[in-house]
């Protein structure tokens, strides 16, 4: 049996899908070690990654699918990844648990849990004083994570941070073990992967 997992992320342009699929793909490689890795389907937009999910869900019996979408919000404590995107995106086809997974509350969220490796990528004019200081990456809300990393980068040479044209390439260089550490929601998709 084959595994796939439907990520939100990449966009609509060949460029940005294959980065996508090459910075998931070496990041779980990190994680999986010598072990069968997934095949990484990079969907676009959220709604788009659901309705490719849904879509393998019930058409091919071979793979194992899941979902890898931002939470975009808090998730309430005790509250499934299921439940969480029943109440906010209103999805209504089959969310099997174990299938459906959520970056709490953006990816970007899980590079707060490795400061030193954003230090080392942007070089001189980090500011990593500007980052969200709470080790419980999921409590910090999604504009908190964006306006962090910018204030932290802007005077980098690399600019202020800007999702295509960085996030890949630090999701790339980002450690797996540091994310499950400070991300529960991480480490229950790594658990299942």
């Amino acid at each position: 049996m084959s595994v796939r997992v439907f990520v939100e992320g990449g966009g609509d342009q060949r460029r940005t899908q294959t980065a996508c699929r090459k910075a998931f793909g070496i990041f779980f490689g990190k994680l999986l070690g010598n072990r069968p890795k997934p095949r990484i389907v990079p969907s676009g937009s959220r709604d788009q990654a659901y309705r490719d999910f849904s879509r393998s869900l019930s058409g091919d019996s071979d793979t194992f699918a899941m979902l890898l979408v931002d939470s975009e919000d808090p998730v309430a404590a005790g509250k499934t990844a299921a439940a969480h995107l029943r109440d906010r995106d209103h999805w209504t086809n089959p969310l099997p648990d174990g299938q459906v997974h959520l970056m709490v509350q953006c990816m970007e969220a899980w590079f707060l849990t490795d400061k030193a490796m954003l230090a080392q990528y942007y070089g001189d004019g980090f500011r990593q004083s500007a980052l969200p200081p709470n080790p419980k990456i999921e409590e910090i809300s999604k504009e908190d994570v964006f306006n962090g990393l910018e204030r932290a980068t802007v005077e980098t040479s690399k600019k202020a941070y800007h999702k295509t044209r960085h996030g890949f390439e630090i999701l790339e260089r980002l450690d797996p073990v540091a994310v499950q550490k400070g991300s529960p929601f991480a480490a229950a998709f790594f658990k299942v992967l």
